[in-house]
């Protein structure tokens, strides 16, 4: 789809956008006007005229901050309707794209022209369900699904899904992923309709799997796996808007550079109950993206830290007090680290968390005391144990030890002191072996925190816990000041309810579905931290094996089944590849080949007739090479080019190609590329990409598999 059709088609959608801004500020100032006018009935002066301005200036103000309030994004959605699909009731007053049928538009709120013609559907009516619901093999009259995102009043992006090939009229434009299907299902040939609608059948089966238990989908690349995710994820929030949008939907992707694509892509939900996370991300007040060399990442993100991090924090705090010594009645009382260490380990083999102890540790050192003062004074001289106690915990001595010895301990604090490796060598002995301990603690380092640091701080927190914090009383939303609160209907303050509801903390661990993609690359530490964000929650996981980063597959999928639990499993498996050409996947599929010679690999559909370049230069060519290259795919292709380099050079590489259209060219490293799809591709330096890591092959491989139209490899040397 060229540049100029998808400016034309865009430049539509901002031609309506702007008629509905214009109808929501007349509707704004009239819903003004009627506030302004409830206040005047106060100059009746009877008891009925108040009551019936308070009502009526309420709902009009009510009105009117609903107005206000959807005002940004106010259009997410377009539905184009065959003959089979139209109702009339619903239809948007502009000329059908689909002869015989209409077009609705689907936003957050409901709004009507002046002579009562819809402008747009409000995405709880039931008219709106199909854009939430169609599919292609349940199509619920939809030709064209089109999802419109924009920022204030302005359109900056649409993203089209053809679920209806044969109704489409050839001049219906198709923008996005699903121009991909709409080209392959207009070839000719009767071949290439039968494969577009096995691609459309292997993905709504997935979507439209049952809600309960686990759904994993696997599948090579351009099989469309992603898309299956956000679409589940728009499913079942809109079949099971209630549990899904108290409970909350998480999608986790595997890095920001993931997250921001499937953003400007998901489907708009017309809420924010979907939330987006890279695995940098999860841990609230963390975002890291720096990933860890090979041999860093393979130590920290195996089971083993659990051990590692579990005897961190139980052990003493370093350079805490070891002793405490108190004066009491002519008598010293003291306490040497053995017996504190012995008090430490009691507290914590009570199960209680180390943050949430230290009322319980302060008590248990108390006790100690006690019966030392017991056997050192004289009868007439002893206290009770309830007498003692408060005499000495308010001794500011006590109270500083208290605060050296048991202090508040914060997860990023505890990570830090791995950076010892005299202390680490005590906690990972029997654990690591020599070579990992030093890796691992040369690795540490808190003011940079890694992607793979993210579980750890996460595993430590489940460990520590957080400390005891005072309940504060939930807030009243219809008071006005005190004792005065707003009049209210039934329905507003069931409403009010709902919404205090679904109001989550910043550290929110209980979501009712998660989804995982790229799931093939996540470590056992960091399933751990997923499963901790939903320990009731449904599952739909996404990945594909040849793609794998981490190396020991029987341990990552020990730890995801530690996360899902034994919930019930539905699989389903993607067979065809629609994104790459034959020719380009072609390369890869030579490449994962070399490891997995009997893997079995997606189908490629389609044939551009266009092979791929390979070039190999000199190591003094490769910038000069790589800014051709670059600027070669740059004017082959309309839409975006990704630059792929290996992970060690991606800052360099960008340096390179910065001043080449920025708008259209990203740089990305080879683990980042996971997920991505650009319409042209240049992976520089292959070979060392393939040499950066035990699974380098895989990475190659999906490196290689990117693009949908040209790739372009170049390098020092031929991979």
């Amino acid at each position: 789809m060229s540049d100029a059709v998808r400016e034309s088609e865009i430049a539509a959608e901002q031609a309506y956008l702007d008629r509905v801004y214009t109808r929501l500020d007349q509707l704004r100032i009239s819903a003004a006007e009627v506030e302004k006018a409830g206040y005047s009935l106060a100059r009746v002066g009877n008891f009925g005229a108040l009551v019936e301005r308070d009502a009526m200036v309420y709902h009009a103000a009510r009105r009117r901050r609903a107005l206000e309030s959807e005002h940004d994004g106010l259009v997410f959605g377009r539905l184009d309707l065959g003959p089979d699909g139209v109702s009339g009731a619903d239809a948007a007053a502009v000329p059908p794209a689909v002869p015989g049928g209409e077009v609705r538009y689907v936003g957050r709120l409901g709004l009507r022209d002046e002579t009562y013609e819809s402008l747009v559907v409000d995405w709880r009516a039931p008219a709106a369900a199909p854009f939430y619901r169609a599919t292609p093999t349940d199509r619920m009259g939809v030709v064209r699904r089109r999802s419109i995102r924009s920022t204030a009043e302005k359109v900056v992006s649409i993203e089209d899904d053809l679920l209806d090939p044969s109704s489409a009229p050839e001049s219906m434009a198709v923008i996005g992923d699903g121009a991909l299907l709409a080209n392959l299902s207009r070839a000719t040939g009767r071949g290439m309709k039968d494969i577009v609608a096995t691609i459309q059948r292997e993905q709504d089966d997935a979507i439209r799997s049952p809600a309960s238990g686990v759904t994993i989908v696997r599948g090579g690349p351009g099989t469309g796996k992603t898309a299956v995710a956000l679409h589940r994820a728009a499913y079942l929030l809109y079949a099971d808007r209630n549990r899904y949008e108290s409970g909350g939907v998480l999608v986790v992707g595997p890095s920001e550079v993931f997250v921001g694509y499937v953003s400007r892509v998901l489907p708009s939900l017309g809420e924010d109950t979907a939330s987006l996370r890279s695995l940098g991300q999860l841990v609230e007040g963390v975002h890291a993206t720096r990933h860890e060399p090979p041999e860093v990442a393979a130590v920290k993100g195996s089971l083993r830290m659990q051990r590692v991090l579990g005897r961190a924090a139980r052990g003493p705090v370093p350079d805490s007090p070891d002793r405490i010594r108190i004066l009491y009645r002519g008598e010293l009382l003291s306490l040497d680290k053995p017996a504190l260490d012995d008090l430490r380990r009691t507290v914590l083999n009570l199960g209680v968390k180390r943050n949430a102890a230290r009322a319980k540790a302060a008590g248990h050192v108390l006790d100690a005391l006690w019966r030392q003062s017991v056997e050192l004074l004289p009868s007439g001289r002893q206290q009770k144990r309830e007498e003692f106690a408060p005499d000495i915990a308010e001794r500011p001595e006590f109270i500083r030890f208290m605060r050296g010895w048991w202090p508040v301990l914060r997860p990023a604090e505890v990570l830090g002191w791995l950076a010892d490796r005299h202390r680490l060598s005590r906690w990972a002995n029997g654990v690591l072996s020599n070579k990992e301990i030093g890796v691992l603690a040369g690795s540490i380092s808190v003011g940079d925190l890694s992607v793979e640091d993210v579980a750890l701080l996460d595993e430590l927190h489940e460990l520590l816990g957080d400390p005891p914090v005072r309940k504060r009383q939930p807030r009243d939303p219809f008071q006005v000041a005190e004792g005065v609160r707003e009049v209210t209907t039934y329905a507003d303050r069931m409403a009010a309810a709902r919404a205090q509801a679904v109001e989550r903390p910043t550290d929110y661990r209980d979501y009712a579905h998660i989804i995982v993609d790229e799931s093939q690359d996540v470590s056992p530490m960091q399933w751990r931290m997923i499963g901790r964000r939903g320990p009731h929650a449904t599952w739909t996981i996404v990945g594909d094996p040849a793609q794998a980063a981490w190396a020991d597959a029987a341990e990552s999928g020990r730890a995801m089944d530690g996360a899902v639990g034994t919930r019930r499993r539905s699989s389903f498996t993607l067979t065809t590849n629609y994104r790459n050409s034959a020719e380009i996947f072609e390369v890869a599929a030579r490449v994962i080949r070399r490891v997995q010679p009997d893997i079995e690999l997606p189908t490629a559909v389609r044939s551009s007739g266009v092979a791929p370049v390979e070039r190999v230069v000199a190591s003094q060519e490769l910038e000069s090479s790589v800014r051709a290259a670059a600027q070669s795919l740059l004017d082959q292709v309309e839409g975006t080019v990704g630059v792929i380099t290996p992970t060690s050079r991606r800052d360099e590489v960008a340096k390179w190609v910065a001043d080449l259209a920025p708008d259209r060219l990203q740089t990305v490293g080879a683990l980042d590329s996971k997920g991505m799809e650009y319409d042209g591709v240049l992976v520089v330096e292959p070979s060392d990409i393939r040499e950066e890591a035990e699974t380098g092959f895989r990475t190659l491989y999906v490196a290689l598999s990117r693009a949908t139209q040209r790739l372009t490899t170049v390098g020092t040397r031929a991979f």
